[in-house]
């Protein structure tokens, strides 16, 4: 039996977490795509059309709401491509009112979350 493999962008610029992410999403036999800025991951997500995005808020250039908009804004794929908004924001934030906005499938606090977690909500997403 063949089993297609989901594709997943991570877009992060923390070098560390997105390292770690990369390969424990490679180890969970995901094809996965990373980039460290908001041009480059839009870019990336329009030309890749991924399965999931694992996406931070705080990112240079555009910044993962920017991102978010537009791929929401795009195309079919992007109306409904399961987005995890990764940030250090908490829910209190004032940021998280135009983050909702956009239909995030699941929003997380880095601080607050292990990569347990993180892989556990990819593969609820999925």
């Amino acid at each position: 039996m063949n089993t297609i493999t989901k594709k997943i962008l991570l877009v992060e610029d923390e070098e560390v977490l997105r390292n770690a992410l990369f390969k424990r999403l490679e180890n969970e036999h995901f094809s996965v795509f990373q980039s460290k800025n908001g041009e480059e991951g839009l870019k990336v997500a329009l030309d890749e059309k991924p399965d999931l995005i694992l996406l931070d808020i705080g990112l240079p250039d555009l910044n993962g709401m920017e991102v978010m908009e537009k791929i929401r804004q795009n195309s079919d794929w992007g109306k409904v491509v399961p987005i995890i908004i990764l940030t250090n924001f908490n829910t209190n934030n004032s940021i998280i009112e135009s983050v909702v906005k956009d239909n995030p499938a699941y929003y997380m606090v880095k601080a607050e979350s292990t990569l347990d977690l993180v892989i556990e909500k990819v593969k609820s997403c999925l």
